[in-house]
């Protein structure tokens, strides 16, 4: 069972739940990796700050972590 629009087929639902698998892979990450969940504050503005840091940094990862990858073999050659 599944709230949505009529009209959505099994893909589409299907590409919905795996998009929502690599959020969720990639929140676990970002846990272990940056410190997402190790904020001790109590204010909106300072928790804020520190999801938004760790997020970037995340990103940051994973954007080194792409460019350290070598080039795809050319087909043909």
């Amino acid at each position: 069972m599944c709230h949505a629009p009529a009209g959505v087929t099994l893909a589409g639902l299907a590409a919905v739940a795996g998009a929502r698998w690599a959020a969720g892979d990639c929140f676990a990450e970002a846990k272990n990796e940056t410190g997402l969940d190790n904020y001790q504050v109590r204010k909106y503005r300072a928790w804020y700050r520190h999801v938004t840091l760790s997020m970037l940094a995340r990103a940051f990862l994973a954007v080194t972590a792409r460019a350290t990858w070598p080039a795809p073999a050319e087909k043909g050659a």
